[in-house]
């Protein structure tokens, strides 16, 4: 993920706001108990994030993989009053925590936790969403693109973490499952006529594809 050199990204991250103390509290509880806490959004990313979604203001946010809840928390900040945002994940490990956070931020009944696989719970939600923020198995990407398209509206976003690949994207190997299927994503989102996007190196990278 190491796009910049360090300092340069300490600089960045020195001209962005802080994460709110609870997402601050999160942060530390994911490095301390968590296994593979890499996969934390962090603060650059999670204010990137809460950015995005002030813009939008959505009625409606839909994340697939929920991890500890940092995400879903950021996203939550530009929800709209009467808002809800779901949010997917498989890891019942993680659930008692992620309920945890989620009481703490005062927000709860704006926010609804789903457990159990995302290719099988999206067909049941009876929703249009502004906004879809993909990041779980990177093998599923292009089946969750294709599952959430018809429920996003027209102008709505999709979101999808990772993208780069912690720069493999610019490699080929036949055997990295997750690597082709981040680059078929990637080629899919480019050629759907459907949306306009853009490929943002922020991080592990992002696209932003506006359906429109």
């Amino acid at each position: 993920m190491e796009f910049i050199d360090q300092a340069l990204e300490d600089y960045v991250v020195s001209g962005t706001s802080p994460e709110p103390p609870l997402l601050k509290q999160l942060n530390r509880d994911t490095y301390a108990h968590i296994l593979m806490p890499r996969m934390l959004s962090g603060h650059l990313q999670g204010r990137t994030l809460a950015m995005f979604s002030m813009m939008i203001a959505p009625k409606r946010i839909l994340e697939i993989g929920t991890y500890t809840g940092y995400s879903a928390l950021c996203l939550a900040e530009g929800l709209q009053p009467d808002g809800l945002l779901y949010t997917i994940d498989i890891n019942e490990e993680l659930e008692n925590m992620v309920k945890e956070y989620f009481q703490k931020s005062g927000i709860e009944n704006q926010l609804r936790q789903l457990l159990g696989d995302a290719a099988k719970i999206i067909p049941t939600i009876d929703e249009q969403f502004d906004l879809v923020f993909i990041d779980a198995d990177k093998g599923n990407y292009c089946l969750y693109y294709d599952l959430v398209f018809d429920k996003v509206k027209s102008g709505g976003y999709i979101i999808a973490d990772n993208i780069l690949w912690s720069g493999k994207v610019l490699t080929h190997d036949p055997k990295d499952k997750d690597l082709n299927a981040i680059k078929a994503y990637n080629i899919k989102v480019r050629k759907d006529a459907r949306v306009t996007c853009v490929i943002l190196p922020i991080r592990d990278g992002l696209s932003v594809a506006r359906k429109l």
